[in-house]
C-alpha cells in the first residue's frame, strides 16, 4: 500500500518500452512523429543504455556484412528514408539487388541518423525491468520495478525484447562426461572476433540457417576445417520467409484464419527451420571445392562423447565424426514460460496460449492489460515475419494507433 502511494506522487510515463532494438526504435519514432510532445513522457529501458547495442553486437559477433531485409524495412516511419539516405551520400551501391538489401555498416549509420533526427539518443535508461505489477483487475496503470530499485508508474508498457532461450538438442543433455566450456557452445555465446586463430582445428557446426553459414565462413577464415551438419537439406532463399508474407498475398488469409492453432502451424511452416541466402550458398560451395568445408545434410547427432581432448560424434545415419569444438547454431525457443516478464504477466493475468505463444488482442495487447508485445511473441497476430524489421513496422503501427486513441 505504501509503495503504491509513493508511486502515485511520481510523474506517470505515457509509455515505457522495454528493449532498444530496431523494433523499439520503430515504435518510438512513429509515436514521436505523431505526438512530438510525448518525447519527455516516453521511457526506454535497456541494460546497454543505448540504441541498437545488442543488434549491432550480434552483427559484429557473426561478421554479417549485409541485412536480409528489403530497404523499405527499417525504423524510420518513411519507408523510402533508407534509399534517400544512401542516395544523398552516394552509397546507393550498398543496397544490393532489386530489393535493396543494405550493407550492415550503411544500415547502422542510417539508424544513428534516425536516432538523431528524432532526438532520442539520450532516452535509453541503462537498467532492466525486474517486476511488473498490474493494478487490481489487470487494466489501467502499471507499477514497474527497475533493477536500480526505482519504482515508476506507467499508463502503457511495451515489451520489445529479443530472442528467447537457446535451443539445446536432446543429445547435449545426455553427454556422459565433463568437457571444457569452450568445447561446446551455443551461437549465443560465440564471438568470432575473440578467435584470432583457429588454425588446425576441426569445428562441427550444427544447424542449417543463416547463423551456421556465417559461423562456418568465420571459422574457415581463421584457419579451421569445418563440418556443417543439418537435419534437412541446405535451403537457399533470399529471405527467411516467402516475400508473400511481407504483404497481403498471404497475410490477408492468415489474418482471417479463426483457428489460433492453425495460425501457429502456418508460422512454423513458413519459417521452416532456417535457410541461407544465395550469396552465402555460393560462398559455402567455394569452400567445399577448396576442401575447407564438408556438409552433411539430412543428418543429426545421436551421441557425443568427450574423450582425450576431442569430440567423438555418432550420427543417426551411422556416420562417425571427430571434432575439436562443437558450435550449436540451433536457434532460440520462444514462449511465455521462457521469458521472466511474460511469466509474471501470465501469473497475474492468465490468457490463452498456443504451444506457449500468447493470443494477443488485435493491437498486440496482452488481453485485460495495457501491456503490448513486439517481436516473435506477436506472431499469432502478425505472421511469420513478426520478429523481422517488417514485423517491427507493423507492430509499431498497431501499438501507436492504440496508444494515440486511448
Amino acid at each position: 500500500m505504501c509503495a503504491a502511494s509513493g508511486l502515485g506522487r511520481q510523474a506517470v510515463a505515457e509509455m515505457v518500452i522495454i528493449g532498444a532494438g530496431p523494433q523499439a526504435l520503430s515504435l518510438c519514432c512513429l509515436l514521436l512523429q505523431k505526438r512530438p510532445r510525448w518525447r519527455r513522457r516516453l521511457r526506454i529501458i535497456d541494460p546497454s543504455g543505448r540504441w541498437l547495442s545488442c543488434w549491432q553486437r550480434q552483427m559484429q559477433r557473426f561478421e554479417i556484412p549485409r541485412l536480409r531485409s528489403p530497404s523499405p524495412h527499417h525504423p524510420h516511419p518513411n519507408p523510402n528514408a533508407l534509399r534517400s539516405y544512401a542516395q544523398e551520400r552516394r552509397r546507393f551501391r550498398e543496397l544490393e539487388g532489386r530489393y535493396g538489401l543494405p550493407r550492415t555498416d550503411l544500415f547502422n549509420e542510417f539508424c544513428r541518423s534516425v536516432v538523431g533526427e528524432f532526438q532520442v539518443a539520450d532516452r535509453v535508461q541503462a537498467v532492466s525491468l525486474e517486476e511488473i505489477q498490474l493494478e487490481a483487475g489487470g487494466a489501467g496503470s502499471l507499477h514497474l520495478t527497475l533493477s536500480d530499485g526505482s519504482l515508476i508508474p506507467a499508463r502503457r508498457l511495451v515489451i520489445a525484447t529479443g530472442v528467447g532461450e537457446p535451443v539445446l538438442p536432446d543429445w547435449v543433455q545426455r553427454i556422459p562426461c565433463p568437457y571444457p566450456k569452450e568445447a561446446l557452445q551455443h551461437s549465443r555465446m560465440i564471438d568470432l572476433a575473440a578467435y584470432r586463430s583457429l588454425q588446425g582445428q576441426h569445428i562441427l557446426i550444427v544447424g542449417g540457417g543463416l547463423t551456421s553459414a556465417h559461423l562456418a565462413l568465420g571459422a574457415i577464415k581463421r584457419g579451421s576445417r569445418v563440418s556443417l551438419l543439418c537435419r534437412h537439406k541446405l535451403r537457399s532463399k533470399l529471405f527467411d520467409t516467402d516475400p508473400g508474407w511481407l504483404g497481403p498475398k498471404y497475410l490477408k488469409a492468415f489474418r482471417s484464419e479463426p483457428c489460433w492453432r492453425r495460425r501457429h502451424q502456418q508460422v512454423l511452416a513458413a519459417r521452416d527451420g532456417g535457410s541461407i541466402t544465395p550469396r552465402l550458398t555460393v560462398a559455402l560451395q567455394r569452400e567445399r571445392q577448396q576442401g575447407s568445408l564438408q556438409t552433411y545434410e539430412n543428418c543429426q547427432v545421436r551421441q557425443a562423447l568427450w574423450s582425450a581432448g576431442q569430440w567423438r560424434i555418432l550420427c543417426d545415419d551411422g556416420r562417425s565424426l571427430l571434432a575439436d569444438r562443437i558450435w550449436l547454431a540451433t536457434g532460440h525457443k520462444l514462449g511465455v514460460s521462457r521469458q521472466p516478464l511474460l511469466r509474471q504477466l501470465h501469473k497475474q493475468q492468465q490468457i490463452q496460449l498456443v504451444d506457449d505463444w500468447p493470443v494477443l488482442s488485435d493491437d498486440l495487447r496482452w488481453p485485460g492489460t495495457n501491456v503490448h508485445l513486439m517481436g516473435g511473441m506477436a506472431a499469432l497476430r502478425l505472421g511469420p515475419a513478426a520478429r523481422n524489421l517488417f514485423g517491427g513496422r507493423e507492430a509499431a503501427r498497431l501499438i501507436s494507433r492504440a496508444a494515440i486513441k486511448a
